[in-house]
């Protein structure tokens, strides 16, 4: 008993010098010590920052993945509707008034696959990742007329250089709040010739937003512009020399 009562004191003792020297480290730590020490967490630290940015951009990569298999089994107007509820988005087909949208939890109905042979009539991708390769999942309906992406952090210039495909269908399209479009991505809007109504709201990077508001009204004469005006920092009419750039762009661009 007395060599058991003996040994436990030993491993006590053992064990309170370890975690001393663990959690209270020496006040002698020179100073090239403590700096060979920082400069291996911050290494750690921006490894594991890699690896995150690796990681999201992965998942991003996944979430636009082209639904080449659901187009082959189901056909275009399901694969696109399958796509965007996976985005948590909605759609919405030909001469039916229930959108369907995923819940909050992801979770959507899968009685949309009744719809194999009916065009895919709206599409709402707001504040989805919906991105230039996962445009590729859209760019089939040649139905579609309404198209709502706002607030999607990835719709950038490139992206509205693809809507062109719907220029024969789309009358409703609505960006705002689409961070990345700039006035050439706007110019890029001049093929849809049957817009009836364009949401271009609170797009942080257009500048001279006046002037493309008039440029805008050139191109799309028939079409409602919600959320710019011309008198929008405009300080003079006559400014003709930015506007002629807008245009010029626009022609190069065609």
């Amino acid at each position: 008993m007395a060599a058991y009562i003996q040994g436990r004191r030993c491993c006590l003792t053992f064990g309170h010098r370890l975690y001393s020297s663990v959690t209270k480290p020496s006040t002698n730590v020179s100073k090239e010590g403590l700096l060979q020490y920082l400069y291996n967490r911050f290494y750690d630290i921006e490894t594991l920052v890699g690896w995150s940015r690796s990681l999201k951009n992965w998942s991003l990569r996944k979430k636009n993945a082209y639904y080449g298999y659901t187009k082959k089994r189901y056909g275009d107007y399901i694969a696109a509707a399958y796509y965007i509820l996976s985005q948590n988005g909605g759609v919405r087909f030909a001469g039916q008034e229930e959108w369907f949208r995923a819940d909050r939890g992801g979770k959507f109905s899968w009685d949309f696959l009744k719809f194999k042979n009916i065009p895919l009539e709206a599409v709402d991708a707001s504040e989805t990742l919906m991105n230039y390769d996962g445009l590729d999942n859209l760019v089939p309906l040649k139905e579609l007329k309404y198209l709502y992406m706002n607030h999607c952090p990835h719709i950038d210039d490139w992206c509205l250089s693809r809507l062109h495909v719907f220029q024969d269908s789309l009358v409703e399209l609505s960006l705002a709040g689409c961070t990345q479009i700039t006035e050439r991505g706007l110019a890029a809007l001049h093929h849809l010739r049957h817009l009836k109504h364009l949401d271009i709201s609170h797009l942080d990077r257009v500048a001279d937003k006046g002037l493309v508001c008039i440029l805008l009204e050139e191109m799309l004469p028939h079409c409602e512009i919600i959320g710019m005006s011309t008198e929008d920092g405009l300080t003079s009419l006559t400014d003709e020399s930015k506007l002629a750039k807008i245009r010029v762009q626009n022609v190069s661009d065609t």
